[in-house]
């Protein structure tokens, strides 16, 4: 397999060679007319300023940097430095032109240069960090993030899908940072360009917590439909790389319900002709291989055919029960750190049921906002004294996304009734001790007198067996939280209405009704 840095790579040299060759040429003709009238540059040919040009903006390692008059920041010459660096590796050859342009890119004025050839040098600046920006959005997250297919919830915009997540003492302390820094900025899970839908991600998360077990079942299924395959100029369709793409794509976005599966063959289908000529490696939008997409089609019908000889579909169903059942969990803490984390929480239009969209043109379905305006108001019109026999229904109808709404809006009516909490207050990470400490993200909002401890949990794939609910001491046994120094003793749960009493707090207690919980002390001066 090709490593991830060198696949970026490639995938942004084609798009420039292929999409974007009249922005490339147009730059390094700019580049060139500068350059000739400098110094050090004079000597430089068009063809390897070009070269190098290419080589900086295929390594970049970000969408653009903001240097305008002034130097760069730290950050930014940081960027630069490491795009130049990377260059030189790749090609020592361009030793001498990377080096004039690294001076140029930074700022570095020789004091011999005319306040007009500064301006000229200003004006290429602008233009290539235009460039850069375009440049990444298509090769990375239209290209690369339908290639490399490891584990698709981590290819997302923004992602770094070669990492495999954070340790919880990098998120606390990335959440600390954020409460100083940027307490204003989006909580955004979802948005009209996200790759898959949040609930999509919070599923196939699943599947890092059993990568033994999702082995096993890719062997199976991959042994099963090898004779479901056409051959397309000497090679089997799809090719094992597409294949592992849409066994996950199946997993992530099979809805719940069979009656809505005809539906979802039609919008997958529409999916991974996208997603195929996206990746550009056997089909692409500027040249569509037909014969690729119609057998890549024809697999998908045959492998999500009900007759009985299809061996492949009751063993996708049964793998899928398991890996939704333990994805709502994921997408109900999910959406709790969402609304209680710093940051201003923001939600994409239909996440307010489970999110199985794919990319768009799918994620931007009509919505049924009747169905969910109906649902909140029946949600609304349940007293506090009904509230433990909603809590039984919505977990018991767990599939239908009421449960995820009804977290939604109990949470926001929370951060609407604390603003300056939830605005200004402080991150405080809460101690979890006991057995099963490291299935528990806790963290407190402090403000004033006002305070708040989110109680969400993970990993529950080793925690609970397949149908039980993640919910009381049977689960949690001795886990517990350690309050912080000068915190209240006094809480009220704020989905179950339930109180809560103590400076350590049993897991088990705080998540007896509800999978994850927000307390909230019940005295405030």
């Amino acid at each position: 397999h090709t490593p991830y840095e060198e696949l970026v790579y490639g995938k942004k040299k084609l798009i420039m060679e292929q999409h974007m060759a009249g922005d490339v040429d147009n730059l390094a003709h700019l580049l060139k007319q500068i350059s000739s009238q400098d110094r050090h540059g004079s000597d430089i040919t068009l063809t390897s300023l070009k070269k190098a040009l290419i080589e900086i903006c295929a390594a970049f390692p970000i969408y653009r940097t903001y240097v305008h008059r002034d130097p760069p920041d730290p950050a930014d010459r940081l960027y630069i430095t490491r795009a130049i660096q990377k260059a030189r590796e790749r090609n020592p050859a361009l030793q001498h032109e990377l080096s004039f342009m690294e001076r140029f890119l930074l700022l570095r004025f020789g004091d011999y240069l005319q306040e007009e050839e500064r301006k000229a040098w200003l004006h290429f600046l602008m233009r290539f960090q235009q460039l850069t920006a375009p440049l990444m959005a298509k090769g990375f997250e239209d290209t690369t993030l339908y290639v490399y297919n490891r584990l698709l919830s981590l290819n997302e915009v923004g992602g770094e899908p070669q990492r495999f997540g954070t340790t919880l003492e990098e998120w606390h302390r990335f959440n600390r940072e954020r409460a100083a820094r940027w307490p204003h900025a989006l909580n955004a899970t979802a948005t009209h360009d996200t790759k898959r839908g949040e609930d999509v991600r919070a599923r196939l998360n699943v599947l890092s917590e059993i990568p033994d077990t999702w082995e096993k079942q890719l062997r199976l299924w991959s042994r099963l439909n090898r004779r479901k395959k056409r051959m397309v100029r000497g090679r089997p369709v799809p090719d094992r790389n597409d294949e592992y793409f849409l066994y996950q794509t199946l997993l992530g976005a099979l809805p719940f319900r069979a009656e809505e599966y005809p539906s979802f063959q039609e919008r997958l289908k529409a999916y991974i002709v996208k997603a195929v000529r996206e990746a550009k490696v056997y089909t692409a939008w500027l040249k569509p291989d037909t014969a690729y997409e119609e057998a890549f089609l024809a697999f998908i019908d045959a492998i999500l055919s009900p007759s009985p000889r299809n061996r492949f579909w009751p063993a996708l169903l049964s793998f899928h029960r398991q890996i939704a059942f333990y994805g709502i969990w994921n997408g109900l803490s999910q959406t709790l750190l969402k609304l209680t984390a710093p940051g201003v929480p923001d939600f994409y239009q239909g996440t307010e049921f489970w999110d199985l969209n794919l990319v768009d043109p799918d994620n931007r379905r009509p919505v049924d906002f009747d169905r969910r305006k109906a649902v909140l108001q029946e949600i609304k019109g349940k007293g506090p004294d009904q509230r433990r026999g909603l809590l039984a229904e919505l977990l018991q109808t767990r599939e239908d996304g009421r449960i995820k709404l009804f977290l939604i809006g109990k949470g926001l009516e929370v951060r609407q009734s604390r603003p300056a909490l939830f605005a200004r207050g402080a991150y405080i990470p809460v101690e979890v001790e006991g057995r099963w400490r490291e299935h528990i993200i806790a963290f407190a909002r402090h403000w004033q007198e006002e305070w708040a401890i989110s109680v969400a949990p993970r990993f529950l794939t080793s925690l609970i067996p397949l149908g039980t609910l993640p919910l009381g001491i049977p689960v949690w046994g001795d886990t517990h939280l350690r309050l912080p120094a000068g915190a209240p003793t006094l809480w009220q749960e704020a989905f179950s209405t339930q109180p809560i009493r103590g400076a350590s707090l049993l897991v088990g207690e705080i998540l007896q009704h509800f999978p994850v919980a927000l307390l909230v002390n019940k005295e405030r001066g």
